[in-house]
């Protein structure tokens, strides 16, 4: 079950180096290994620019295309469709921007994972939505501007790779820009080890007095709040497919234990045809929302968010009760993905940020 049909020579050959590179490696990702050799394979397929247009390096497709390759990607591996999010949305961000100078240096070669970048924008989506306050800050300098702080949790990071953040301007506004691998007082931080996601590239990163130059700002003040609305729904809308792979995996193993234990698996929760219909509930509302675009009403968009994450916590807690003691050894996915699923539910924007939200614009529309 997918959201969208892909172009049958796309298909197979995602399908096999999803097979072939990225299923050997699951474990070792799940314990640190970085999978940068399948995200480039995968990028050099277009698996980070399905939605974007052929003379962006893109494929020409739309946003369920891009939703369904992350999704495909989830259901081997949650970690690494994390990691495709982190580049597809990279590349969503470039191909948004006003900027033609900032999309030259750096659009084609992020959709097609030949630049790999991970997104710092979790703090300033926070701050936006009134949750903490934002780390970075910026003041102008002759034509660009100059930046300072940190932040301590951003994925997709390693040697080499760009990272796109936003930060504060002393003079009020905000700015949305990319720093480059060799930016002058930009270094990288190890973080402590996580339960889950240890493959993620992530760091956190210092900015001590960069200089960010004008071909580098994908958003300056005037256009930041459009800029935001533009990319705010596929940047929800393509995190779904993590969760969407997460259930459909649950769903697979669910389906094989019952094989011999269904006798007794038929007395728990949620069982594989209602998650079924969720998931197939879910996708079809997530593909009309990215279809109409900018047109998708917000709310509805949240809305989706959070079930995507609330169905993958259904679906993993019950994949895991249907396995029983066999999918309680650290060898087992379904140990895995419960951690994988636990991140759906806790990467920005969190099930209780989504909520916070929802809340907002429904007290909004009742007065």
């Amino acid at each position: 079950m997918t959201l969208a049909t892909l172009p049958a020579d796309i298909d197979d050959s995602i399908e096999q180096i999803i097979r072939n590179t990225l299923a050997p490696q699951v474990e070792a990702i799940d314990q640190g290994l970085y999978p940068g050799d399948f995200l480039r394979a995968l990028g050099a397929l277009g698996g980070f620019s399905a939605a974007l247009p052929v003379q962006s390096g893109g494929l020409g497709l739309d946003l369920p295309a891009q939703i369904d390759i992350i999704a495909r990607v989830a259901r081997t591996c949650g970690s690494t469709a994390f990691l495709a999010w982190c580049q597809a949305t990279c590349a969503w961000y470039l191909q948004r921007s006003e900027n033609p100078a900032v999309q030259q240096r750096y659009l084609h070669d992020v959709a097609r994972g030949r630049l790999l970048a991970g997104t710092g924008m979790s703090n300033a989506v926070k701050h936006l939505a009134g949750i903490e306050r934002i780390n970075l800050r910026a003041h102008r300098d002759g034509s660009g501007y100059r930046v300072n702080g940190a932040l301590p949790w951003v994925s997709n990071l390693g040697p080499g790779h760009l990272l796109i953040v936003a930060a504060a301007l002393d003079e009020g506004g905000y700015l949305m820009f990319a720093i480059p691998p060799d930016t002058e007082g930009y270094s990288l931080r190890a973080c402590p080890s996580f339960s889950g996601l240890e493959g993620s590239g992530t760091y956190s990163a210092r900015l001590k007095n960069i200089y960010v130059p004008s071909e580098d700002v994908l958003a300056e003040p005037a256009q930041f709040d459009a800029y935001i609305l533009s990319f705010k729904p596929g940047f929800l809308l393509m995190q779904i497919g993590m969760g969407a792979g997460l259930v459909q995996a649950s769903l697979d193993t669910i389906q094989a234990s019952n094989q011999r234990l269904e006798h007794v698996n038929c007395y728990l929760d949620d069982q594989a045809d209602e998650l079924a219909r969720d998931l197939h509930a879910l996708q079809t509302q997530t593909t009309s929302l990215a279809l109409q675009g900018a047109a998708a009403p917000l709310l509805d968009i949240l809305r989706a968010r959070a079930l995507g994450s609330e169905l993958s916590l259904r679906a993993t807690q019950s994949a895991a009760l249907h396995t029983g003691a066999a999918g309680y050894l650290m060898s087992s996915p379904t140990q895995r993905r419960l951690r994988e699923a636990l991140f759906v539910a806790i990467v920005t924007p969190a099930l209780k940020h989504l909520r916070k939200e929802i809340h907002a614009l429904e007290q909004r529309q009742a007065a």
